[in-house]
């Protein structure tokens, strides 16, 4: 299972549509194999579900992500354990052994304009955008 982490300085980044980096883990189901850094090269929002698919990837870390990228990596078939927060290698260990804490409707809903700050807050979940 290949499993990818939006990634900024060993941590969950937590706006997908604005990730520059992913982490990728090649796993054998329990444990981690490999691991490398992908660049988005300043792709957003739905290219990223494209890049992710192109690089085989079948499991998707984030914090917060709007409600279009979650039906792109839907439509390309990738599994999405969004909301989570913390140390990138923490997380896929955790998915991995079956105790990562994740939310299934971590949605980052916002206009898209410059300098807005997104910030996940783990009571409730979702992820709350601040201009």
């Amino acid at each position: 299972m290949t499993i990818a982490v939006t990634y900024e300085n060993g941590l969950v980044f937590q706006h997908f549509g604005h990730t520059e980096q992913f982490k990728i883990y090649e796993t054998d189901g329990a444990s981690i194999l490999s691991q490398r850094i992908l660049s988005s090269d300043g792709q957003g929002h739905g290219a990223l579900a494209v890049l992710l698919s192109g690089n085989k990837v079948d499991a998707l870390i984030c914090g917060g992500i709007g409600t279009g990228a979650q039906a792109a990596l839907k439509d390309a078939g990738i599994r999405l354990y969004a909301g989570v927060q913390g140390s990138c290698d923490e997380a896929v260990r955790k998915l991995l052994d079956g105790t990562l804490v994740y939310s299934e409707s971590a949605n980052c809903s916002h206009h898209h304009e410059e300098g807005h700050e997104c910030h996940h807050h783990s009571e409730g979940g979702s992820c709350h955008c601040h201009h």
